[in-house]
């Protein structure tokens, strides 16, 4: 099992590296004059050459990058060009509420879309039918326009919520729970009915296995054969679609949060890169890879748990 997770920690560490490098480069080139934005169109030439110095730009592209990567490995992440904070700072407040919102998004629809899974693979009746309808909706209606029907009805007419975010430094539980409510809502009712979809699907394939049959002709008990036996092989295809429509969420969940003026990586993220404010985009980004590689070893360690083959291969 040792030997699993260090391989499995060894590739996310050359994921990590790679996308870093890729989104370095990627806007070295495409940033344009970063100084020049940053002294503003007023400033004179060695104004402009001098705020290059500053910030290392006139150095070639690969010292840049290896320069960075070693402050970064120390945990240094560098300051914002533009505001001067800590990129650290800048994160420590808006990775909380991005990661509330996505991890208990994800617990919701992990839980709901195995119980309608579930009662969809056995009853196949009415159930199925609708699992499968509003699979197909689910899947032609985007999140953002979920949300903006949400805002629009529960806080702009009903004013049961906030239409913006009440989430400050030192707000309490309650404001979290308000600001976050709709989000959440969101993004559970896009993801749920496709998670639902594909846990039925797994559910009624191993329903169909021998192994099942051979289970019901020694007069095992239909419950035993599914909590025991079904849902314990059904689980890893289950995991890994979830796990799959987390990092969908995450790429996805800065509309969310400019729909509900959520102060999260998702506006940070949109503001840094118009700028070209690089430490900023890169801090958001080896954030970002860092929470998708952990969720992937969890996934392959449960996987791992449930299904000793993948340990094996």
């Amino acid at each position: 099992m040792m030997s699993f997770i260090l391989k499995r920690l060894a590739n996310g560490l050359a994921v990590l590296f790679a996308v870093s490098a890729l989104t370095f480069f990627l806007l070295y080139f495409s940033s344009g004059s970063i100084a020049r934005n940053i002294v503003g169109d007023q400033a004179s030439p060695e104004q402009v050459a001098a705020k290059e110095v500053e910030l290392g730009l006139d150095q070639p592209i690969v010292i840049r990058y290896f320069s960075w990567l070693g402050s970064a490995l120390t945990g240094d992440l560098g300051n914002s060009w533009f505001s001067s904070q800590p990129v650290t700072q800048a994160l420590s407040t808006r990775v909380p509420v991005t990661m509330a919102m996505v991890f208990t998004a994800m617990i919701l629809i992990a839980l709901l879309a195995a119980l309608v899974g579930v009662i969809a693979a056995v009853r196949r009746g009415w159930v199925d039918r609708i699992v499968q309808i509003a699979a197909v909706v689910g899947d032609a209606i985007p999140g953002f326009v979920i949300g903006i029907l949400l805002v629009t009805f529960f806080a702009i007419q009903l004013g049961l919520f906030p239409a913006t975010s009440t989430i400050s430094p030192g707000a309490n539980a309650n404001a979290w729970l308000i600001s976050l409510t709709l989000p959440v809502i969101a993004l559970v009712l896009n993801g749920v009915t496709g998670g639902a979809q594909q846990i039925r699907s797994a559910v009624i394939k191993q329903l169909e296995r021998d192994y099942v049959r051979t289970l019901r002709s020694r007069g095992i008990g239909e419950k035993e054969i599914l909590f025991r036996h079904v849902l314990r092989s059904a689980a890893p295809a289950g995991l890994t679609v979830l796990s799959l429509q987390l990092i969908g969420m995450l790429g996805g969940v800065v509309i969310i949060e400019s729909i509900f003026a959520l102060p999260g990586l998702g506006p940070l993220a949109v503001l840094s890169t118009a700028q070209g404010d690089l430490p900023v985009v890169m801090g958001v980004v080896i954030y970002t890879v860092a929470v998708v590689i952990v969720v992937n070893l969890i996934v392959d360690l449960l996987n791992g748990w449930l299904n000793p083959k993948v340990r094996v291969s």
